[in-house]
């Protein structure tokens, strides 16, 4: 009687779109139509439309011709949600003990459609600091956040965060240099580099990971050399401070905010 009562209230169209996306989900280098629907045990010509308006609305994009992948729109959406207020909550107090020990501000930023949003931010607990305000979109390019962001993701994955960026207006020159550094950053787990927008600042960045090994986050110090303050670390100390903190944060994140 129940599953009568199930079937009552079936939405094949929406059954079907779903299947797709939960599929993909699980798959690397994507999929031909073909093997979608011999994978789901369907005639493929039954996917054609579905697909096409999967497509058309941002889900799931054509690469290498005839293969379909998911795009990072439902990533995007996800940000929105729940995990990521509870990020915040989680991560407030962290930051807060990572200002006072470092004597520098420093933000959160995730990844949402093309850019680095700043969801977080804690100000320095002296007179100087450097700090962002929440709800800024920054450069996914030229800013330790971005870099980390874009490092902590697959190849595919970096790939599509790359065009949803060139959709929305920006149009970088990325060389293979720029992809061999994004490498080294996921190796080393950190960035450290030099300001791209104000001068005598360096940006340490450290991804906060989900379960998968996957940044969720990027956390930053803008850190400036503090000359009068005898008692603060330097920026070695500091990087080790900011290490310190994104490991509890994707602590946090793969053992509670990862079964959400």
């Amino acid at each position: 009687m129940k599953d009568e009562e199930n079937d009552r209230y079936r939405a094949p169209a929406l059954d079907k779109g779903l299947d797709i996306l939960e599929l993909l989900a699980g798959v690397d280098g994507g999929l031909t139509q073909a093997e979608i629907g011999k994978r789901l045990d369907r005639s493929p010509n039954e996917f054609y439309r579905m697909l096409d308006r999967l497509v058309r609305r941002g889900y799931v994009t054509r690469i290498d011709g005839d293969r379909y992948a998911l795009t990072l729109k439902l990533f995007g959406l996800a940000q929105l949600h729940v995990p990521v207020r509870r990020l915040v909550s989680y991560a407030t107090p962290l930051m807060r003990e990572l200002a006072e020990s470092s004597r520098q501000a420093n933000q959160l930023a995730v990844f949402d459609r093309g850019s680095a949003v700043v969801i977080a931010q804690q100000e320095a607990p002296g007179y100087w600091g450097i700090s962002i305000r929440v709800g800024s979109h920054i450069g996914l390019f030229d800013t330790g956040s971005g870099h980390v962001l874009l490092a902590f993701r697959s190849p595919e994955e970096r790939q599509m965060m790359i065009a949803e960026n060139l959709e929305s207006g920006e149009k970088p020159e990325l060389s293979q240099e720029f992809f061999d550094r994004l490498d080294q950053i996921r190796e080393r787990g950190y960035e450290m580099m030099s300001s791209a927008q104000t001068a005598g600042v360096f940006n340490l960045s450290a991804p906060v990971l989900g379960p998968d090994g996957k940044a969720i986050a990027a956390l930053t110090v803008p850190y400036i050399a503090l000359v009068n303050a005898k008692d603060a670390p330097d920026i070695s100390g500091t990087m080790q401070l900011l290490l310190k903190t994104t490991a509890e944060l994707s602590k946090l994140a793969g053992s509670d905010m990862g079964q959400e």
